[in-house]
């Protein structure tokens, strides 16, 4: 991926900041997102930058990853290279379909620590037990409010900020 001038500028501005600890770890300005690579930190804050290089060919949307525009190119291809092998349901996405398989095996192996309720995948798990903590590790930049899933930030920001 080659990074535009423009973007070069506004990616040179969020440079990530570092957390002490027994390795440095690069930390997202905007959300708790961090990684021990500085370069992809720097690739995920294009979401919070609003910075979009990668366009599609078919029609027109941009995408802050290059591997997020390949994962839209299937939606026009209609390509599901994932299939169950119990119900030969098709997915774009190989972690779909492993979440999926649990449908058929009953499998919940994530168990929230407080209560015990069960889960089939750890997202659903975390995002349960903020529940219980209280905890909304998504803040707003630009107005200060909290969220407790990302989805709901991301929904606050199309919405209010752009």
């Amino acid at each position: 991926e080659s990074d535009s001038p423009s973007l070069r500028g506004t990616l040179d501005a969020l440079q990530p900041t570092t957390q002490s600890g027994h390795e440095d770890v690069h930390q997202c300005r905007f959300c708790p997102f961090s990684s021990r690579y500085a370069y992809c930190v720097t690739k995920h804050e294009r979401v919070h930058a609003g910075e979009k290089p990668f366009r599609c060919s078919v029609c027109d949307k941009a995408f802050s990853r290059s591997g997020c525009l390949k994962q839209h190119m299937r939606t026009h291809t209609g390509e599901k290279p994932f299939r169950c092998e119990v119900c030969q349901k098709a997915f774009l996405l190989r972690t779909n379909l492993v979440v999926h398989k649990r449908v058929h095996t009953g499998e919940k192996p994530y168990q929230c620590s407080t209560c015990g309720k069960p889960f089939a995948d750890k997202s659903t798990l975390s995002a349960h037990e903020r529940i219980h903590s209280g905890e909304q590790p998504y803040r707003c930049k630009a107005c200060g409010r909290t969220f407790r899933q990302s989805s709901s930030f991301n929904r606050h920001w199309k919405t209010t900020h752009n």
